[in-house]
């Protein structure tokens, strides 16, 4: 039996004449219960590909609701079931559009079934980048963490890393294909980081053009990075140190003498660089894979094997 949640609706925008809502004799909007066919997209990935600039840029427009933090639930959480799913939506009927982002559902391949068996209708969103650059940037934001260490090659070498997390995050051919085996390419719309960076109104139209959202009100695209690795935070070092009092100091967290103290040992991270011979050899693995991509999606992106820009003509 499908699990089903209880959303309050009031007056809003019908996508189409299939989804016009019931009303009681006094014309509002009755509530009803509702199952998967209530969620309307998804933003699947990729990971470090400025997806959650995407997300705060869709949650801008009122009309629009996406929960926070990640569910991950098709890949991660499955275990916990649809009502738990189900319930990070409860309460928003009166929105034009509900959705969520959760960027493993693009690299965990069971992920890609069983959003197909629950939500056949749905419409998906692939934000990629450069898979070596998304590669050494998910490096650093686990490194900022303290859950890898200043080994790089150890996690970015494809002699010794492939099959881990790092590399393949970035083979993006395989994992669109995935999805493509079971939704048409009308239901999912890839973009590219890099177009983002070139211009992030047209991409964020590009976004709600594909989601059918109206253009009575404009886009207003966040002007500044939701994530910033050269923003100060406790060096990895001391984070493993202090590791085990983390449940002493959650409570105090937001607190005026923890964010004081916090200012006073916070810096600036000093990240491993990548050096050119391990940019080479990443950018070799993902040579085959790139150029599958760039027939798959009908674009030249052969710019990510040379490290420059991606052309914007197609293929």
């Amino acid at each position: 039996m499908s699990a089903t949640i209880d959303l309050s609706v009031s007056d809003s925008t019908p996508k189409d004449p299939a989804s016009v809502r019931p009303t009681d004799a006094g014309g509002s909007v009755k509530a009803r219960s509702v199952d998967f066919s209530y969620i309307d997209f998804l933003i699947i990935g990729a990971t470090k590909s400025a997806t959650t600039w995407l997300q705060r840029s869709l949650q801008q427009d009122p009309s629009v609701y996406m929960p926070d933090p990640e569910l991950h639930y098709f890949s991660r959480n499955y275990d916990r079931g649809d009502d738990w799913y189900l319930s990070n939506f409860n309460g928003q009927g009166h929105r034009q559009l509900r959705g969520e982002k959760s960027n493993s559902y693009l690299d965990v391949p069971q992920a890609a079934e069983r959003i197909k068996e629950k939500m056949p209708h749905a419409r998906l969103i692939a934000q990629l980048r450069n898979p070596v650059d998304r590669a050494y940037s998910d490096y650093c934001m686990l490194y900022r963490r303290a859950e890898v260490d200043r080994d790089i090659a150890k996690y970015l070498d494809p002699r010794q890393a492939a099959g881990g997390r790092f590399l393949n995050g970035g083979l993006y051919f395989g994992q669109l294909q995935n999805y493509l085996e079971r939704y048409s390419k009308e239901k999912l719309l890839v973009l590219f980081y890099e177009d983002l960076k070139t211009d992030a109104g047209a991409q964020l139209s590009r976004v709600r053009n594909f989601l059918n959202l109206s253009n009575e009100l404009p886009p207003y695209p966040l002007t500044r990075k939701v994530k910033d690795k050269s923003e100060p935070v406790v060096s990895p070092r001391l984070r493993r140190m202090l590791n085990s009092l983390k449940p002493i100091v959650a409570p105090l967290r937001q607190t005026r003498g923890f964010k004081k103290l916090r200012s006073f040992i916070a810096g600036e991270v000093q990240y491993t660089p990548l050096s050119d011979d391990l940019r080479e050899r990443m950018t070799e693995y993902y040579a085959r894979e790139t150029e599958n991509l760039s027939a798959l999606v009908g674009r030249d992106l052969t710019g990510w094997l040379r490290g420059e820009a991606i052309r914007r003509d197609h293929i």
